[in-house]
């Protein structure tokens, strides 16, 4: 399928002016949906251009009444040769549903037989459900009706009415980009309320209905003090006419910014135990996603290289909105410890680009798409946290604010945004968007501390060329409580500035780059410090502050200046006696998911599964808060090596001293058990019984693919790999379940099928199940160099779609880390 370039789109833009849209969509039953458009826009001049849809059948198209022949339809292009002036495009096709998450998404709940349909236009996909005109700056009004069966509601981005026999009709939008446009279908639960005086509403499918309804006040009071809070920070009012929020199932992001109706992944709706650092997660992006209502929605990028004006102000908004409103006034920490990390690790790869990267490096919509990653968003964000404590906040919100002021309801570009910026300060925005925005790769901050006659000195080596303006942690050993470190006065250091500081007195015990976390850049403590911090570090006060502690030990691991022994040796010592889930989470998850089954050879893992066990272990001794005994129950299933323990707790169906197994921690069980072949086929098939949910046929799924059987891998490898019939959520389990480290004779056979499979598979379903296979289905637990050889080998002669392509090259780089660490060990 051709894919749209940005100099087509420039060509298409300079040509048409589109006004309106009118869309009808029939959702009634059948193999296929109803799909009729009426484009009505102006040619500048005379001309020649195309529209796209992606039809099942094209049944009638029509251009000013006269009729076009649909065989000229050339893949997802129908051909129109424009005279200048007004026209109006008839088109009428079948669309095909989706099982992927794009398009026009059908699933039926297992868990009693109701059907549900979504939209998920992002980039190309809205020509999966009806004809457009398909670029972010091609903006119109969409009027959309929709028929569905009678026992059916219909959301939309505007406020839907039913008029009877099925039909509903939709609110006319404000001027909005093609891929905002959004439906969710089906027999919602809805809880609404009004705000405001808006219209507020949450749903969920049926079967969720009594853990939305336990959750409701919580999701809109986080929902409208939002709203709230951005009404006093942006001088531009909420701009549309009603906020839906839709949990929808098999989504394949966290949530769709869809102006008027966000739609979720209905995970965030949850039905056993979360811990408060998940329940903190959903509310970064509520905070998020309604972000994206200005940055965004309002004002929408030209062209696809500037997604960070999109994904970096909402992932910065997101996690600053909610320290504001009081609801979660650590999000900084866990943005620290995770998403952070993300950023750092997706630029340190051969795939790194800058935030806003050149225009030519963004030729075509298929490149534009590989660019969703921690660099736009985590990066980004951490980008502009650095510029509103460069610029200061007031500075920083006037600029934002002359941007929506000069660009509402229509689009902007980089240099549209700081031209604003520069209206608001005198501070050079220009030459910081040079440093930060259009280089790639991190800066290193390494400390050198000496202790002289009656002062010390403190000399930071900046390796990079970026501006930074940090805070210098200086703490102290309390001599009062061993183990507890005292802060002095911070020092604030512009850098390369402030590269060489003279202080009086001693120096201290403990000296942290970056305290607060205020910049993106690793760090490095001295010698000193890092005896300090392995001595002390639960005792440093400030979450934050152990977070970038812990974020430099990672980053020493990652870089193969420390050891992964010695990073579990610091969890073992350091954990326990943590309160913030954040950190414990992320710490946990660092050690299970990356050292124990990537960094470590594979006889000296079984050790580090019983640290960590041990580590869990002390965890729950010590009685901490709920959030960290789920994190510490998690990691002991996850790290069982024998399924004694495990069956107790099934048997019992609790924890000792809680908690009670709900439906998510027993499938974890299962899982493991199944690796450790302690399942069989019928005792899956009994647990599915018993929790016949789409999250259920998912854990099933995991665990058939998890057995340590031939005939079990081969019937999973068939599903994902032979036939077409997996969701995107069902291949993502079934994914999961396969390469297994403690399996690895079983799998490796495996391997060298897995290359021309995924390349075969990714071509035929597209980009999210290549990510998808790409991500979930590579062999990273083959940490071996014939591993590396055949995926390079791939990379350089079976051309993988754009998608695919962006993910081999990210985990055959990881693969490469990970045989690095191993042999420096």
């Amino acid at each position: 399928m051709p894919v749209l370039t940005r100099a087509e789109a420039q060509d298409r833009a300079a040509l048409l002016d589109v006004h309106h849209y009118r869309i009808e969509l029939d959702l009634t039953p059948g193999e296929t949906l109803g799909s009729t458009t009426v484009i009505r826009f102006t040619a500048r001049s005379a001309g020649t251009t195309f529209v796209e849809l992606k039809p099942a059948t094209l049944h009638r198209a029509a251009l000013d009444g006269q009729a076009l022949d649909p065989a000229a339809l050339d893949d997802n292009r129908l051909p129109l040769t424009l005279t200048e002036g007004e026209h109006e495009l008839r088109v009428e096709a079948d669309m095909r549903y989706s099982r992927t998450g794009e398009g026009m998404h059908r699933f039926t709940d297992p868990a009693d037989g109701e059907t549900y349909a979504y939209t998920q236009l992002f980039m190309e996909d809205v020509q999966r459900v009806f004809a457009a005109f398909d670029q972010p700056d091609l903006k119109a009004v969409f009027a959309l009706a929709v028929t569905a069966p009678p026992h059916w509601t219909v959301l939309g981005n505007g406020i839907a009415r039913p008029v009877g026999d099925g039909r509903w009709e939709l609110a006319p939008t404000p001027p909005v980009s093609t891929y905002l446009v959004a439906v969710a279908a089906g027999p919602w639960h809805s809880v609404r309320t009004e705000h405001a005086g808006l219209p507020f509403g949450i749903h969920c499918r049926r079967s969720l209905a009594a853990h939305l309804d336990a959750d409701a006040e919580e999701i809109l009071g986080i929902t409208r003090r939002c709203y709230d809070r951005y009404h006093e920070k942006f001088t531009e009012l909420y701009p549309f006419d009603s906020y839906d929020q839709a949990f929808v199932p098999e989504f394949n992001a966290g949530a769709m910014e869809n102006p008027g109706l966000v739609t979720f992944r209905d995970e965030f709706v949850f039905r056993s135990a979360v811990t408060d650092t998940e329940r903190q997660t959903r509310a970064v992006v509520i905070a998020h996603e309604m972000a994206h209502m200005w940055f965004g929605d309002l004002v929408t990028l030209k062209w696809w290289d500037d997604i960070w004006l999109n994904e970096s102000f909402a992932e910065y908004m997101g996690y600053q909105t909610l320290v504001e409103t009081g609801d979660f006034p650590d999000t900084w920490t866990d943005f620290g410890i995770s998403r952070k990390g993300w950023g750092y690790d997706a630029d340190q790869r051969p795939s790194t680009h800058p935030v806003a990267p050149d225009p030519d490096a963004v030729p075509d919509t298929a490149s534009a798409l590989t660019n969703f990653d921690g660099i736009s968003y985590a990066k980004g964000a951490s980008a502009l946290r650095q510029l509103a404590a460069w610029l200061g906040e007031k500075e920083f919100l006037a600029g934002i604010n002359d941007h929506f002021t000069r660009h509402r309801f229509g689009n902007a570009t980089l240099a549209d945004f700081l031209d604003s910026l520069a209206r608001a300060t005198d501070r050079g925005v220009h030459g910081w968007a040079r440093s930060w925005l259009r280089t790639t790769g991190i800066d290193t901050l390494t400390p050198d501390v000496t202790d002289e006659d009656g002062h010390w000195r403190l000399a930071v080596r900046h390796e990079g060329s970026r501006p930074h303006r940090i805070t210098v942690g200086l703490y102290d050993h309390d001599p009062a409580e061993p183990g507890r470190l005292v802060p002095r006065t911070p020092v604030e250091a512009d850098l390369p500035g402030d590269t060489d500081l003279v202080f009086p007195g001693r120096r201290p015990d403990l000296l942290l780059l970056n305290d607060g976390d205020l910049t993106y850049a690793k760090v490095r403590l001295d010698p000193g410090s890092w005896d300090t911090a392995l001595d002390a570090l639960s005792g440093l006060p400030g979450a934050l502050s152990r977070a970038v502690v812990w974020n430099a030990a990672r980053d020493m691991v990652r870089d193969g200046e420390l050891a992964p022994a010695a990073y579990l040796r610091a969890a073992r010592a350091h954990l326990p006696r943590e309160h913030d889930n954040a950190i414990v989470q992320g710490v946990l998850a660092f050690a299970r998911t990356q050292i124990a089954d990537l960094y470590l050879p594979a006889d000296e893992r079984p050790e580090a599964l019983a640290g960590l066990r041990a580590l869990s272990r002390d965890l729950l001794e010590r009685a901490p808060a709920p959030g960290v005994r789920l994190t510490a129950v998690r990691t002991l299933i996850a790290s069982a090596l024998r399924p004694d323990v495990l069956r107790e707790w099934l048997a019992a169906d609790t924890v000792a001293g809680g908690p009670v197994l709900d439906p998510e921690l027993r499938w974890r069980i299962l899982s493991r058990l199944a690796v450790l072949g302690a399942l069989t086929p019928a005792g899956i098939d009994a647990e599915l019984a018993r929790d016949p949910s789409a999250t259920g046929h998912e854990g099933a799924a995991r665990c058939r693919a998890a057995l340590p059987d031939q005939a079990a891998k081969e019937a999973a490898w068939e599903a994902m790999f032979g036939t077409d019939d997996l969701s995107n959520y069902l291949f993502a389990a079934t994914a999961q379940g396969f390469w297994q480290p403690e399996q690895l004779d079983l799998v490796r056979p495996f391997r060298e099928r897995y290359y021309p499979a995924v390349v075969a598979l990714a071509a035929r379903r597209g980009p999210a199940i290549a990510e998808a296979a790409g991500r979930s289905a590579f062999p990273l637990t083959l940490v071996e160099a014939e591993t590396l050889r055949l995926g390079e080998e791939c990379l350089r002669s079976a051309d993988p779609v754009p998608s695919l392509r962006r993910k081999l090259v990210d985990q055959l780089d990881d693969l490469g880390r990970a045989l690095r660490i191993r042999r420096a060990g």
